[in-house]
């Protein structure tokens, strides 16, 4: 069979001696090796069913075709008698064989929780971006369409209903992908999620505000008044939460037995979750976020145009901690005072950075000829950051090939930088996209499209003539 066939040539280029060990993740085989230098590549290359190859200072990362890719590992499996381990046990043995570099470590391991969550970001996103270009006036002219045209307002309702979804419960999905990442059991891991978006808690957007007016309910814990904050939206709680819950489950596994560790282990490793999240992650969080903004306002009304800049290179890196999320109330202040501070400068920078994301997200389906599967992802994910929505193109495009987010990030510098000269600001909320102009007074409207166009096209070239030393990546043989 041609799996058997694929399985016993890769065997032979990489020489079943040489092999520690290997994980499946998607269509990517990571294998472990003793000695990178013994491995020829460019073999690997070339075998019938495998659709392009790397090899880092880590291991060996395989992309094969998506038929028929878990029976080709299972049977390479056999013939190598290397051992078949979960993402997590690799990251262990790689990091018992390498210094592994801390910053590719983490990456790394965002890319295994958040590849497996690609179509769901995806959908949501471009479900959201229609649901902007239905519901946004001055696109198709004074009034958006909802109101131009009635008959359509139940169908743009069910659509911001459908796209929300994804981004209201991320946690959950999270919840399930990074426990299981962290070698826990995935569906506790989607109820801790759940736990973090309960409706009886404060929705994450709301926590200034409610705080603010002094009304924040409480629970009494033996004296101790803990805060009922919810997470909805975030990303940084529910990583720490998985990585505790599936350490407490392992721990409890390891010290109770048989109908014990069935009955209690479950319970035992949600409730001290749970406990240690509302009291210690949360707040953790919360003064974190609050330390973080103070510094954001300060760098960019004190520095300008390069305050601006770095802001728009690292506005990306926020997004990934979920830190983002404490944004709108800033953003709020600002636009209610708008006599005082002229407007928004978090909107045009954000802007920036998702047309970067687009640009090297598009940078690698331009690279990716012949790989129809990666192309269609690129694509996607290009399209719906090109719309306001990156998380499909940061963790399912940019950050899983590395380089390309980094392109961007720089890109995204640039891009605010030249948001800074012009000291832009939206005068409202908008989608932070190519369509955000409308949020934008009509004089900055040009200005407005020369930034996002600068982030995007330098990301996209870079990235373009980058990555063509490293095509073999991405390209199907």
């Amino acid at each position: 069979m041609r799996y058997q066939n694929t399985a016993q040539q890769i065997a032979a280029a990489i020489q079943s001696a040489q092999v520690i060990a290997m994980t499946l993740v998607q269509q990517e085989l990571r294998i472990v090796v003793k000695d990178a230098k013994q491995i020829n590549v460019q073999t690997v290359d070339q075998i019938p069913g495998v659709v392009n190859e790397d090899m880092t200072d880590e291991y060996l990362h395989i992309i094969l075709e998506n038929k028929n890719c878990t029976q080709v590992v299972n049977e390479l499996i056999e013939i190598t008698e290397a051992k078949s381990v979960t993402p997590a046990e690799l990251e262990d043995i790689t990091a018992q064989l390498h210094q592994k570099n801390p910053i590719m470590k983490l990456v790394n391991v965002l890319s295994d929780i958040f590849v497996p969550l690609i179509p769901a970001l995806v959908a949501g996103g471009l479900l959201m971006a229609l649901d902007n270009i239905l519901t946004q006036a001055g696109i198709f002219g004074p009034q958006p369409l909802v109101e131009m045209f009635p008959q359509i307002k139940g169908i743009s309702e069910m659509i911001a209903l459908m796209s929300g979804a994804p981004f209201m419960f991320l946690p959950i999905l999270i919840g399930f992908t990074a426990t299981k990442r962290f070698g826990g059991n995935e569906v506790l891991g989607a109820v801790a999620g759940a736990v973090l978006v309960m409706p009886q808690l404060v929705p994450g957007d709301k926590i200034s505000e409610v705080m603010t007016s002094g009304h924040m309910p409480t629970w009494d814990f033996f004296g101790t008044h803990i805060a009922q904050t919810g997470y909805q939206g975030q990303v940084l709680p529910i990583i720490g939460v998985a990585f505790i819950l599936a350490t407490l489950e392992k721990f409890f596994h390891k010290h109770l037995k048989g109908a014990l560790d069935f009955t209690f282990t479950p319970m035992l490793a949600l409730l001290i979750t749970g406990f240690i999240t509302f009291t210690v992650v949360g707040p953790a969080l919360r003064i974190a976020s609050n330390g973080f903004t103070d510094a954001l306002v300060w760098l960019v009304t004190t520095t300008g145009a390069v305050g601006y800049g770095i802001f728009g290179a690292l506005y990306a890196p926020i997004v990934i901690t979920g830190l983002h999320q404490t944004f709108p109330a800033i953003e709020t202040q600002l636009l209610t005072n708008i006599a005082k501070t002229g407007g928004d400068f978090i909107f045009p920078i954000a802007a920036v950075s998702n047309l970067a994301q687009a640009g090297s997200a598009f940078g690698v389906f331009f690279l990716s000829k012949g790989n129809k599967d990666l192309r269609a992802v690129s694509s996607s994910a290009g399209t719906s950051a090109l719309l306001g929505i990156t998380e499909p193109a940061m963790f399912g495009v940019n950050l899983k090939y590395k380089f390309p987010f980094f392109i961007a990030l720089g890109a995204a510098g640039v891009g605010g930088i030249v948001m800074g000269i012009f000291h832009m600001m939206s005068i409202s909320m908008g989608p932070m996209s190519i369509l955000g102009f409308v949020a934008i007074a009509p004089s900055k409207w040009l200005d407005y499209f020369v930034g996002i166009g600068v982030a995007f096209f330098i990301a996209l070239i870079v990235t373009v003539v980058y990555g063509k030393t490293r095509v073999r990546r991405f390209s199907e043989k």
